[in-house]
């Protein structure tokens, strides 16, 4: 018998994908690096640490910057898509889980907690990654090419999911990685605990650091809600 949550405790636990749940941020890199290379250019590390978060039309639109390019919608398009077949190549197998996650979903998932999966990756690349996390584990998927162009930093992303699972958000812990994570979840009215990876995060409201996954339970993320 689970333990469902409940509406004065933790509603639900809402997960960002790349850099959180597993280390796909090194498969980006990979991509990213090959995609300026093909313009002929080339991405410092700051310059690619910047891109953590981003959605797919944005980066695209931000390599051509870079390499001196056009940026216009066919471009975008066509980079986009060089990104977008390139990533799902290497998606295409098993992705590292990043350190405590896989046994805080199992755990979630035997207490009850519903969960949704809130990222800036595509739809398509999504399931791909699913393939290794479990779809399972996830009462709803928001995706970054489905939120009207509205992605994170944005609130829409969460408020999407919160929405879909019919929980207030004041009652949702989102776990994130990122600068901009951090900010659509919080925007939209989650508490945030914020795993630092390739990106520093700045302290702000709502948000909690840890420096990991591993040992967090359904009491320690209950304690963290307002």
């Amino acid at each position: 018998m689970t333990e469902p949550s409940t509406l004065d405790g933790l509603a639900a636990v809402l997960w960002d994908m790349d850099g959180t749940l597993v280390d796909s941020e090194k498969l980006w890199d990979v991509a990213l690096y090959e995609a300026v290379e093909t313009l002929g250019g080339t991405l410092t590390e700051e310059q690619r640490l910047s891109l953590v978060g981003s959605n797919m039309d944005d980066t695209a639109a931000f390599l051509l910057e870079v390499c001196g390019k056009p940026v216009d919608p066919e471009s975008i398009a066509e980079m986009g898509e060089w990104i977008r077949k390139r990533t799902a190549n290497l998606f295409d197998g098993p992705l590292p889980w990043r350190p405590g996650a896989q046994e805080l979903l199992e755990l979630l998932r035997a207490k009850g907690v519903p969960m949704a999966l809130v990222t800036s990756t595509e739809r398509s690349l999504t399931e791909l990654a699913l393939n290794t996390i479990g779809r399972e584990y996830f009462a709803a998927t928001v995706c970054g090419d489905e939120v009207d162009g509205l992605n994170k930093p944005d609130a829409r992303p969460y408020r999407l999911a919160t929405e879909l699972l019919g929980v207030p958000a004041s009652r949702c812990v989102a776990i994130e990685d990122s600068p901009p994570g951090a900010a659509s979840a919080a925007a939209a009215g989650c508490t945030v605990v914020v795993i630092p990876n390739d990106v520093d995060v700045e302290p702000g409201e709502r948000r909690v650091f840890r420096s990991s996954l591993v040992g967090l339970d359904v009491p320690t993320l209950t304690a963290l809600l307002p």
